[in-house]
């Protein structure tokens, strides 16, 4: 984030991008206190609604805090101790993160269901629409869907590149681009703009909610667009023959083990993009006999 001379939080970092985590969760309580009156108790305010249901979120949020009130002490904007700090403070307060992922999922579609819900979502328009599709096509996550740029991408749109920054981890990942993707991508190249899933606001992107509106609008209030990486998980398990950390690859997972880490130097980025070609490929099968695509019109614009 900027931090400005008078000590406010400000919706900006140094080098003048918008951070969309705080924006979104920390800048309507924080943004516009002075950085000496931010205290334990508005930072729980920005805290204790997503620690639970969002706890990845969470965590970056409370670190990203932590580390602009620390910049903001450095340079003698304010005294004393930090709000944010989790050891010795907020773990205290709040549940470890261990344990809120132990108790928390994602409600997910089951991976038999893909063919069907897929059907019914190419029958839509919209932003929202393309970005749900793109995001189950590539088993991204939310933010770094809404978050693309056309930069992203390489000149042939057979690849998308999510920066360091912008992704879990302290690598680049590499997405390789199965035909239906680039296809998704090569349109919404054609509106222009900063971002590849333009929202309402010019100059914004898609917000964060846009997909997840969309399947309210859809009826499907049951589960949640994270849960469709749990989807792509379960279908490459049970219904392919790639070995476990090709799909964990495929998902930007952070390697755990640090040993397997270490001897692992390359990305499998050939098999990765077999894999998501066979994904593509089951996504866009006809639905199982029986099952009933719903015909919805006029078509919804997000």
């Amino acid at each position: 984030m900027h931090r400005c001379p008078e000590g406010r939080l400000e919706e900006r970092q140094a080098h003048g991008s918008v951070d969309q985590h705080l924006e979104t969760y920390a800048y309507p309580v924080l943004g516009k206190q002075p950085v000496q009156q931010v205290d334990t108790s508005l930072v729980m305010r920005v805290l204790e609604p997503i620690w639970t249901s969002k706890p990845e979120t969470a965590s970056r949020v409370r670190g990203r805090i932590e580390s602009v009130i620390d910049w903001a002490t450095a340079r003698d904007h304010r005294r004393g101790e930090n709000p944010a700090r989790w050891k010795g403070h907020l773990e205290n307060l709040l549940p470890k993160r261990a344990k809120v992922r132990r108790v928390k999922h994602h409600p997910a579609l089951p991976y038999h269901d893909i063919p069907a819900f897929m059907a019914e979502l190419r029958g839509r328009e919209g932003v929202a629409a393309k970005a749900l599709e793109f995001t189950i096509l590539t088993a991204a996550r939310i933010s770094e869907i809404v978050g693309a740029t056309p930069g992203e991408l390489d000149r042939d749109v057979k690849v998308w590149t999510v920066p360091v920054g912008r992704i879990k981890g302290e690598k680049e990942h590499r997405v390789p681009l199965s035909e239906p993707a680039s296809a998704i991508a090569k349109e919404m190249l054609q509106f222009g703009g900063n971002f590849l899933f333009p929202g309402g606001k010019p100059k914004k992107p898609l917000s964060n909610n846009g997909m997840l509106a969309l399947l309210e609008r859809m009826g499907r209030d049951n589960i949640t667009v994270h849960g469709f990486r749990s989807t792509f998980r379960d279908w490459a398990s049970e219904m392919t023959n790639y070995p476990r950390e090709v799909a964990e690859m495929a998902l930007a997972h952070v390697v755990e083990d640090k040993v397997e880490g270490a001897y692992r130097r390359g990305d499998l980025f050939e098999k990765r993009r077999q894999l998501m070609d066979q994904w593509a490929h089951y996504c866009a099968m006809p639905p199982a006999v029986g099952e009933v695509v719903p015909i919805r019109s006029p078509k919804e614009i997000a």
